[in-house]
């Protein structure tokens, strides 16, 4: 692969992190007591947030392009930094992060097993769950602080998915016309099986934030169509 392919990412990276550092964290201070059905869902997903992603960056040095490798290590402290500022926030309001997530452990378990190409299907549906629970979580958490803090994540990971996207077109490209539909048929029917997981696991959250589980659920799934294309 060209080792020009990524120039954009990194700068993009780079501008981002630029402004992260201008800007400051958000005003830890103004924080509140999360309803519990927030804080026990924003617990969870911190928990996924807070991964070193040392496998990921092996994976992509291993792939041989020094420029992809240095924009995945980018990504991963970006990564890191959601869990910082989830873990502010839950300590703004009183509340602990938690060691462990059996949803976690699952998608670390099926990530670590596979190739970079799987690995990167697996976290990427990850990251479009989760452009919609934190676009839910921006636009029905009852404070302010909560508000920014996901808007600030969710800035992010709308960076995030055509980032990874880039890559996984690049690595179906060699495959057949019908077998990138297969994969990527395949990729949106597990993304619709682990968006009915999270819809269950934390409906009580979505209620709160007004979005029902079917909601949730109807809505990753209608975002996955555009990106599956795009990786196509």
């Amino acid at each position: 692969m060209g080792t020009k392919a990524y120039e954009h990412w990194i700068r993009d990276f780079e501008a981002a992190r630029r402004e992260r550092a201008e800007r400051g964290d958000p005003e830890w201070r103004t924080g509140v007591p999360l309803h519990p059905a927030i804080r026990r869902s924003v617990q969870r997903f911190q928990v996924g947030e807070d991964g070193d992603g040392a496998e990921l960056i092996t994976k992509a040095e291993a792939a041989g392009d020094a420029e992809y490798a240095s924009a995945v290590r980018m990504f991963v402290a970006e990564e890191r930094n959601h869990a910082r500022l989830l873990a502010l926030l839950l300590a703004s309001g009183g509340a602990p992060v938690i060691a462990s997530h059996w949803s976690d452990r699952v998608f670390v378990t099926l990530r670590r097993a596979l190739g970079l190409r799987l690995e990167l299907l697996v976290l990427m549906i990850a990251e479009v769950v989760a452009l919609r629970y934190y676009r839910a979580l921006r636009d029905g958490a009852d404070d302010a602080l909560t508000r920014e803090v996901a808007g600030r994540i969710l800035a992010d990971e709308e960076r995030h998915v055509p980032f990874h996207c880039h890559r996984l077109r690049r690595a179906l490209r060699p495959l057949p016309p019908p077998v990138r539909v297969l994969v990527t048929s395949g990729w949106r029917a597990a993304l619709a099986a682990v968006a009915l997981v999270v819809a269950v696991d934390h409906g009580p959250a979505l209620r709160r934030l007004g979005v029902g589980r079917g909601r949730f659920v109807a809505e990753v799934v209608r975002s996955s169509g555009p990106v599956a294309a795009t990786m196509r």
